[in-house]
């Protein structure tokens, strides 16, 4: 009997081994990365085929209840529902760093925060001024360029810089969640049409029950859910964009382990339970759906872009809209990321953590300027899908996040082999002295 039961107990385990050995492999930075990208590859393949019929029907079916607004095709299912699980993920992390992180102190986070504010303002000037003459439509994809991917940028950051300063990888962490931040209020102030006061007055009542429920350590999924869909579902009715519903609800958890909301996550080294909060066990579940599902399905219904051949492609970058955006994620963000860098520690008292040198910063600057998942939904909300300035917008955030994404990962692949050499020698005069 005891023999059975030891060989069946690794069988019993196995579904559960093989779900920890997928989240596992989603949480590492470059499998989301990867992911997206091949989904990106797919959508401009697919839309530059002989399947692109196929593939836009796809796209264009539509589902879902007319009488809850909720008719909608599959690419907006893709950019309001799944979406809203990447800024439920956001939502959770931001709430973490304003209670527990990095952004808890003004005096450490203050450089990282004007930067990402930087970052914003002054691509947004330059799609602004590249656009100026071109007459209101063309201004409305404004904040297109001022958006930084977390996972693109991170994935860059881990390929080409595993011997970069840890601090670098924080400010850059630090700088894409206030970023989105930014581009989620920018969303919901300057891209909402007209407004549903009934349907938004609604929203409190199962934002308020799903707060309650967390805030006493409620994890029940077939509660939570629910009230989460409901939150979004109304959030969708009063008109404001629906991913922002996936932001409110990340705030409501509580990050801080207590004695009603917490999960046990082991024990200290004296055999002492160690607990911690809901913010990190839901951010720890729904950040593998988010870069696993969610977001790739996004790109795959948003970056499909019927481009026409190089005739087609000379096109998009005739309009000063794929311009703009081009040079906005270029230029725009080095230029506000490492110009508001400078100016904040030129201030008494505020500095870049010691191990960070300025070419660091530059290329840190640039990978940020691949804009891509928020950039392709703003771009949606700009323009009328489908319009040739709705595929230039795509062709514009892919040409410049590739670019600046290229030309910062060759900058710190450079500042890498950099630090490596010094850690190298580091290690070397430690070993002689000894």
């Amino acid at each position: 009997m005891p023999q059975k039961h030891s060989s069946a107990l690794p069988f019993n385990q196995k579904p559960h081994s093989i779900w920890r050995g997928i989240h596992q492999t989603l949480k590492q930075d470059t499998v989301g990365g990867a992911l997206l990208l091949a989904a990106t590859i797919l959508a401009l393949v697919l839309s530059n085929s002989p399947a692109a019929g196929w593939y836009q029907a796809v796209r264009d079916f539509r589902f879902g209840p007319e009488e809850l607004h909720l008719n909608l095709s599959v690419g907006a299912w893709a950019a309001d529902g799944l979406l809203a699980i990447f800024f439920f993920v956001v939502g959770l992390e931001l709430k973490e760093e304003f209670v527990a992180g990095k952004l808890r102190n003004l005096r450490t986070a203050i450089v990282p925060i004007s930067a990402a504010a930087g970052g914003v303002a002054v691509p947004a000037l330059i799609f602004t001024a590249v656009n100026l003459a071109a007459g209101p439509e063309a201004l409305r994809g404004w904040a297109i360029p001022a958006a930084t991917d977390i996972a693109f940028a991170i994935a860059v950051l881990a390929v080409v810089g595993r011997q970069l300063p840890p601090a670098l990888r924080t400010f850059l962490l630090t700088l894409a969640v206030v970023d989105d931040l930014l581009a989620i209020t920018i969303i919901a102030v300057f891209y909402t049409a007209t407004i549903n006061f009934l349907a938004l007055a609604l929203v409190l009542l199962p934002l308020g029950l799903f707060a309650a429920a967390v805030q006493r350590g409620v994890r029940t999924w077939w509660l939570l859910i629910p009230l989460g869909l409901a939150t979004w579902a109304l959030l969708h009715a009063s008109g404001i964009h629906a991913t922002v519903a996936g932001v409110l609800l990340g705030f409501m958890v509580p990050v801080l382990s207590t004695a009603r909301a917490r999960v046990p996550a082991g024990t200290d080294s004296a055999g002492n339970p160690v607990y911690e909060g809901l913010a990190a066990h839901f951010a720890d579940r729904w950040s593998t759906i988010s870069s696993g599902i969610a977001v790739p399905i996004f790109a795959l219904f948003s970056a499909g872009v019927t481009i026409g051949g190089i005739s087609g492609l000379a096109e998009s970058f005739t309009d000063t809209v794929a311009l703009g955006i081009i040079a906005g994620l270029v230029l725009g963000k080095l230029a506000g990321i490492t110009g508001t860098t400078f100016l904040m520690t030129r201030a008494k008292g505020i500095s870049l953590d010691e191990s960070i040198r300025w070419p660091d910063v530059t290329g840190m600057a640039c990978i940020a300027g691949i804009g891509f998942t928020v950039s392709l939904l703003v771009g949606e909300l700009s323009y009328e899908p489908g319009s040739s300035t709705g595929d230039h917008v795509k062709v514009g955030v892919l040409a410049g996040s590739l670019l600046a994404g290229t030309i910062g990962a060759l900058i710190l692949r450079q500042r890498n082999k950099h630090h490596k050499t010094q850690q190298e020698e580091a290690t070397a005069t430690k070993a002689t002295s000894n």
